[in-house]
C-alpha cells in the first residue's frame, strides 16, 4: 500500500471524525438537560419553564441535524476508504453499528419529531416521556458506537479463522461488555454533558450581561450549574477509570501519554510536566507527583507501571511468535489438513497481527532479519509528544471545568446570578470543553497506532486501494461541504440566540421597566 494513500485515508477519517464530534457531545448533553427542564415544567406548571425548554430545544434541533449528517458520512467511509478493514473485521465491527442504527437511531429519529411538534398535541406528561426517549436514543447511539470503537482498542470476543482468513465473533457478550468500551462510554457521555452545561451556562451568562431574557437566563444558569458540576466531576472520576482500563489492555498507550520510557517502580509517580524527546528517548525536566500514577493505573502503591522500553521488548517477542504463526498459516493455506501446522498456529495465533507489522518493510514476514524485527518493534510506540501534551491539556481543562461549575453552583445557590466577573468568564469558557474532547479523541486514536485494531490489524494494511488524486479530491470536497455546513450551523445558532426565547412574540415587560420588542418576561411570569 502506498504510504501516501494510508496517510491521506487517515487524514480524511480524522478530519470527518473530529468534525462530527463537534456536534455529538452537545446533542448528548442537551437532550438530558431538556428532559430536566421539561420535568420542572411538568411538576411546577410554570409557563416560563416551557419557554426555557423550547428555547434550548430549538438549539438542540439545529445541532442534531448536522450531527446526523456528518455521522452518516463517517460510516460510509468504512466501505469507501477502509475496505480491507471492513472485510477483515466487519463481522465484529459491523454488528454494533447495525444495532445502533436499528435500535438507537430509529428511536431518537422517531421521537424527535414528536418532541418538536407535539407540544400542543400531547399531554405534558406524555411529551415529557417523548423527550426522555429522545435523550435515551441519543445516548444509546453513543453506547453502540463506542462499543464498536472499544473493540478496536481491545478486541475481545473474537478470533482469527484460518479457514476464512478473517476475524469472527466468538463471544458477542464479551464484545458488548468490553471493559474498555464501557469506560469509554461513561467518560465520553460525561464529557458531552459537560459541553452542554458549559454551552447553556455561557449563553445564559451572555443574556445576563446584556440584561436580556433574565428570567430564562437565571433558570437556565441554575440548571447548568448543578448539571455541569455533576458532569465535570464525573468526567474526572470516569477518566480515572479509563486510565485503569489501559493498564491491562493498552499498556503502550498509557506509557506514551505519560512519556514513561523506563518502567516506573512502585510507588509509581505521575509526571505533571516535562519535555519528552523522541531523539534521545527521554523526558527532560520531569516534575513528578508521587504515588498518583500507581493509584490510577494499578489501584495500588506497591506495583510498578511498565515503561516504553520494556513494552517494546515485549512487542519484539510477540513479533517473533507472530512470524511462527504466519508461517503455520501459510502452510495451512497450502494444505488445510496439515495438523502440525494447525497446532503450531493455535499456539501462536494471538500474535499473528504483530507479524503483519513487518509487511511495512518486507513482503514476507518470514524473511525479516533480527535487526528488522527489533526496528519494527519500535513501530508499536505512538507519537509520544502528541500523547503527552494532549493528555495534559485535556486533564487541565477538566479541572478548570470543575472550578467553573463549582463557582457557578455557589453563586446560584446564593442567588448571585449577576456576578459580572463570573459571567464574563462563563462566556469565555464556552470553547474549552470542545477542545478537551477533541484532544480526548486524539489520545484514543493516535494512542492506538500503529493499529487499526489493537494487536490484530496494522493501520497500513486496512485502507482501500485508492489513488492519491481520489483521496485529495474527496478531502477537498468534504472540507468545502463541511465548511459550508459549519457556517450555516453556527449562523443559525447565533441567530437563534440573538432572537432569544421570546422572538416570536411582540412585547413583554422587562425585569426593570417598560415593555420592549423581544424583551424578557420578568420573574412574575414564573
Amino acid at each position: 500500500m502506498d504510504p501516501a494513500v494510508v496517510d491521506l485515508s487517515r487524514l480524511q477519517f480524522a478530519l470527518t471524525a473530529l468534525y462530527h464530534f463537534l456536534f455529538v457531545p452537545l446533542t448528548l448533553g442537551l437532550s438530558f438537560m431538556l428532559f430536566i427542564m421539561e420535568a420542572v415544567y411538568v411538576m411546577t406548571k410554570r409557563p416560563i419553564w416551557r419557554t426555557v425548554t423550547k428555547f434550548w430545544g430549538a438549539l438542540f434541533g439545529i445541532n442534531f441535524v448536522l450531527g446526523v449528517a456528518t455521522g452518516l458520512t463517517m460510516e460510509f467511509q468504512f466501505g469507501m476508504n477502509w475496505s480491507y478493514y471492513s472485510h477483515y473485521v466487519g463481522d465484529i465491527f459491523g454488528a454494533p453499528l447495525a444495532i445502533e442504527g436499528l435500535m438507537a437511531f430509529f428511536l431518537e429519529a422517531t421521537f424527535v419529531g414528536l418532541m418538536f411538534f407535539g407540544w400542543d398535541k400531547l399531554k405534558p406528561v406524555t411529551h415529557l416521556l417523548v423527550t426522555f426517549l429522545v435523550a435515551l436514543g441519543t445516548n444509546l447511539s453513543a453506547l453502540w458506537i463506542l462499543i464498536a470503537n472499544g473493540w478496536m482498542q481491545n478486541p475481545v470476543g473474537a478470533a482469527f479463522n484460518p479457514d476464512t482468513m478473517r476475524m469472527e465473533v466468538t463471544d458477542f457478550k464479551a464484545v458488548i461488555f468490553n471493559p474498555v468500551a464501557q469506560a469509554k462510554f461513561v467518560h465520553t457521555v460525561s464529557a458531552g454533558y459537560t459541553i452542554a452545561a458549559v454551552f447553556v451556562l455561557g449563553v445564559s451568562a451572555y443574556y445576563l450581561l446584556k440584561g436580556k431574557w433574565v428570567g430564562v437566563a437565571r433558570r437556565s444558569m441554575t440548571v447548568a450549574a448543578a448539571f455541569g458540576l455533576a458532569s465535570a466531576l464525573s468526567v474526572v472520576v470516569l477518566g480515572d477509570e479509563s486510565g485503569y482500563a489501559l493498564t491491562d489492555n493498552q499498556k503502550m498507550k498509557l506509557a506514551a501519554l505519560e512519556a514513561m520510557w523506563e518502567t516506573e517502580p512502585a510507588p509509581a509517580g505521575l509526571t505533571a510536566i516535562g519535555i519528552p524527546s523522541l531523539a534521545d528517548r527521554k523526558t527532560h525536566a520531569e516534575v513528578k507527583i508521587p504515588y498518583v500514577l500507581g493509584l490510577i493505573a494499578t489501584r495500588s502503591v506497591d506495583r510498578p507501571v511498565e515503561g516504553i522500553f520494556e513494552l517494546v521488548a515485549s512487542a519484539e517477542d510477540r513479533i517473533e511468535r507472530g512470524v511462527v504463526a504466519y508461517d503455520a498459516l501459510e502452510k495451512l493455506k497450502a494444505n488445510p489438513q496439515d495438523l502440525t501446522a494447525r497446532s503450531v498456529f493455535e499456539l501462536n495465533r494471538r500474535d499473528l497481527g504483530y507479524a503483519l507489522l513487518l509487511k511495512r518493510h518486507v513482503e514476507d514476514p518470514r524473511t525479516a532479519s533480527k535487526e528488522l524485527i527489533a526496528k519494527t518493534a519500535w513501530d508499536t510506540v505512538p507519537n509520544v509528544p502528541v500523547m503527552f501534551w494532549a493528555f495534559r491539556i485535556m486533564a487541565g481543562t477538566g479541572l478548570l471545568m470543575i472550578a467553573l461549575f463549582a463557582t457557578a453552583f455557589v453563586l446560584v445557590t446564593l442567588r448571585k446570578h449577576h456576578t459580572r466577573w463570573f459571567l464574563r468568564l462563563a462566556v469565555l469558557a464556552i470553547p474549552l470543553p470542545w477542545i478537551a474532547t477533541e484532544l480526548g479523541w486524539v489520545l484514543a486514536e493516535v494512542g492506538r497506532q500503529p493499529w487499526a485494531v489493537e494487536g490484530v490489524l496494522p493501520t497500513f494494511l486496512a485502507p482501500s486501494s485508492l489513488s492519491v488524486a481520489q483521496l485529495i479530491a474527496s478531502i477537498v470536497g468534504f472540507t468545502l461541504l463541511y465548511g459550508a455546513l459549519a457556517v450555516v450551523e453556527v449562523g443559525l445558532i447565533l441567530k437563534t440566540i440573538k432572537k432569544g426565547p421570546f422572538a416570536e412574540q411582540d412585547a413583554f415587560p422587562t425585569d426593570t421597566g417598560p415593555a420592549a420588542s423581544g424583551a424578557p418576561v420578568a420573574e412574575a411570569v414564573a
